[in-house]
């Protein structure tokens, strides 16, 4: 008897619940591939993730930790980008590896979480160091990308003291394997075109072992529904019932109908903020291709995506876990490029799906199309 590769797939989402994590990484191994044990970022081994949020200024920080340096690349699209230290991560500057990645609501002001992530770091002398001279601190490497959350209606009277400091220590504070997703750190404040956004995951093992994963804070321009219905653009990527269960449209799209968008957006009042995860060991070039590759899942899940009013980033972090083998290089960079974009359109979704409204926040979420 045949079977298709969605059916079977969705079949050990199902079945998988109730194994031990071992035994769901076997399991997806065993059929050609599919999500990790927590279907999460974390389960890209040498990851954790940490999260806080302030439900009475709707906002918050997200920070992703290798459990030592990780090489980094970036790839920025949107047309109104926030971040910090993106240059360090050309391969033509000295440093090629990261001691941890924030991303945070907030707009300017939220940048600031990655200097308490960096203190964190720091106090505990992790970091680059260029001396090992005694009082010399060591630098810790903490690329950041922000998105715009500040006309939510949450409360921003903070005059000279916002909170993102406080918000990366406590982030960075938490980091765990398992995190919350929906309305939570750097998604907590979000809106995803005229949808709830929020934080979304999700992680692919290949047949032999590799692993993919992507974790992304929702709050884009554009829809991440086709127009008419309630199908997420990822819908032909989903994984069981990840989110929702509904798979692709039938629907045709004309002309501009841009469906659930944002009406008469403002510049900087959006942006979709990631990062994806492998733990093939590769160098910072490799990594660029593929974060690069990765970005494509943005256009996969929200329409319209890299608008003059985004500021869409994408991190990308290779653990090292696994050297190459097989194929060339080039070949498994492109594997793992593909397989990147295809986990974060359903990140995106997932973001979307899970996400609630604060207490007193306006709008309307997924479940209520």
């Amino acid at each position: 008897m045949s079977i298709n590769r969605r059916t079977l797939l969705a079949s050990l989402t199902t079945s998988a619940a109730l194994l031990t994590a071992p035994a769901r990484i076997a399991l997806a191994q065993d059929a050609l591939g599919g999500p990790g044990p927590s279907n999460l970022i974390t389960d890209v081994p040498g990851l954790q993730v940490g999260q806080a949020d302030d439900p009475k200024i709707r906002t918050g920080v997200t920070v992703i930790v290798p459990d030592a340096r990780a090489t980094c690349s970036v790839d920025v699209r949107g047309g109104g980008p926030g971040t910090r230290e993106t240059d360090a991560l050309n391969s033509w500057n000295l440093v090629h590896s990261v001691d941890a990645v924030v991303l945070s609501g907030g707009s300017v002001y939220g940048l600031a979480a990655a200097d308490g992530v960096a203190a964190w770091l720091g106090a505990r002398k992790r970091g680059y160091g260029l001396s090992t001279a005694p009082g010399v601190p060591v630098s810790p490497i903490v690329p950041a990308a922000i998105l715009y959350d500040l006309a939510n209606h949450g409360d921003k009277a903070w005059g000279t003291n916002p909170p993102y400091r406080d918000l990366g220590l406590r982030a960075i504070d938490a980091a765990s394997r398992s995190f919350k997703l929906g309305t939570a750190g750097a998604g907590y404040g979000a809106e995803c075109g005229n949808l709830k956004g929020g934080v979304g995951s999700a992680s692919f093992v290949t047949k032999d072992g590799i692993s993919v994963g992507a974790i992304v804070a929702a709050n884009s321009l554009g829809s991440p529904v086709v127009p008419g219905t309630k199908n997420f653009w990822s819908g032909a990527f989903e994984i069981g019932k990840e989110f929702g269960g509904l798979g692709a449209s039938a629907a045709h799209v004309y002309g501009e109908d841009w469906g659930q968008a944002k009406v008469n957006p403002g510049a900087r009042a959006n942006t979709t903020i990631a990062c994806i995860a492998t733990d093939l060991e590769l160098d910072i070039d490799q990594m660029k291709r593929v974060t690069m590759m990765a970005q494509d899942g943005l256009s996969r899940a929200i329409r319209p995506i890299h608008s003059p009013f985004d500021g869409d980033v994408v991190f990308g972090l290779s653990t090292g876990r696994q050297k190459i083998k097989g194929p060339s290089a080039d070949f498994m960079v492109a594997r793992i490029g593909a397989l990147a974009a295809d986990v974060l359109s359903r990140a995106v979704a997932r973001a979307v799906y899970e996400a609630t409204l604060p207490p007193g926040m306006e709008g309307k979420t997924w479940h209520m199309l």
